[in-house]
């Protein structure tokens, strides 16, 4: 079992910066991946960015290239979000995933991952 807090959501203007946390606790061990989504209201839940645990490789959506950043924190066994330059599309409930499973690839499919955390959410005002 693998359980994930997300942290640092909240209220930002357009333009401007948030960073997000995930903090893992249990069997990390077993741990792949590490992702990012979010789903906006009536839409779908969409991938973000993703981490490979083992090897260090980062994944993005076209949508966040160049604005977000994933990084993980291996003591901490954290994972952050570093989002820049948000705009009102950026708004959403942002959700932090782990997989136990090897897929390779990108790991940017929700089906990838047997873990998810609450959820925090991200509002940018325009």
């Amino acid at each position: 079992q693998v359980q994930l807090v997300e942290s640092g959501g909240g209220l930002v203007q357009a333009g401007g910066s948030l960073r997000l946390s995930c903090a893992a606790s249990g069997s990390i061990f077993s741990m792949f991946a590490m992702g990012w989504f979010r789903q906006a209201p009536g839409k779908e839940r969409e991938f973000v960015a993703a981490n490979s645990w083992s090897g260090g490789s980062t994944y993005y959506a076209d949508s966040v290239k160049g604005r977000f950043t994933i990084s993980r924190d291996n003591a901490k066994n954290t994972v952050y979000l570093q989002m820049k330059s948000l705009n009102a599309e950026d708004t959403a409930v942002y959700y932090c995933a782990a997989g136990v499973k090897y897929y390779g690839g990108s790991y940017s499919r929700p089906y990838q991952y047997d873990y998810w955390g609450q959820g925090t959410q991200v509002t940018v005002s325009s």
